[in-house]
């Protein structure tokens, strides 16, 4: 079982890293709301990882804390929620945001993150609960991230590269091209780069 890499960060193309430990790459899959924090590429990086094991492919899920990883593990235990799902999740809101939709109710929320329909968020509601009780994480701050003030430009104007690597991640999170290109035109401000056009796009489709 891997439960940390320490390294250098290499490489990263939303949602995914590549992060090297003593001369060996790691590919790693990350919620946006942990990509964010990610250093600059060349830069040290600690990441708290999950090891998923299929027949066909063997997969690292990464956190820069203990208590996303652990929030991560709860969501994978849920009914009909696999690890895809709970990166979208984990990646349309933070931790305290998701608790607090659970403590809440808050039906409305969930069902805009790809792949959640309706039965499937009733059922995390009740199932994430009882496990979010004690969970230690549960006391973070749940305050929304502050949204940019700068006004709309042309999204054409945005590097072509960034524009793609933004459609990219979202498109591996679950949405739909036809969903994610209007809210990227909507959402582009000036100066924006695609991890920031990216976070602004997540933040607007919740």
């Amino acid at each position: 079982m891997i439960g940390r890499l320490q390294g250098t960060l290499i490489a990263k193309q939303a949602p995914e890293l590549l992060i090297d430990v003593h001369g060996v790459g790691y590919e790693v899959q990350m919620p946006m709301t942990c990509f964010y924090e990610l250093p600059e590429i060349g830069q040290p990086a600690t990441l708290w990882v999950h090891f998923v094991v299929r027949e066909d492919a063997q997969l690292l899920f990464g956190f820069n804390t203990l208590d996303e990883r652990a929030l991560f593990r709860l969501l994978i235990k849920a009914q009909g929620v696999g690890p895809k799902m709970a990166l979208g999740i984990m990646s349309g809101m933070s931790a305290p945001q998701f608790i607090q939709s659970v403590r809440t109710g808050d039906l409305s929320t969930l069902v805009k993150i790809p792949g959640v329909g309706k039965k499937t968020a009733e059922r995390l509601l009740v199932e994430m609960r009882d496990r979010l009780k004690d969970f230690r994480g549960a006391e973070m701050d749940t305050g929304l991230p502050g949204s940019a003030a700068a006004a709309p430009l042309d999204y054409a104007e945005m590097p072509p590269s960034a524009r793609e690597e933004a459609l990219s991640a979202l498109l591996a999170l679950g949405y739909k091209e036809n969903q994610a290109q209007p809210v990227l035109k909507k959402v582009f401000v000036e100066g924006m780069n695609s991890e920031e056009l990216i976070r602004a796009a997540l933040k607007a489709m919740m």
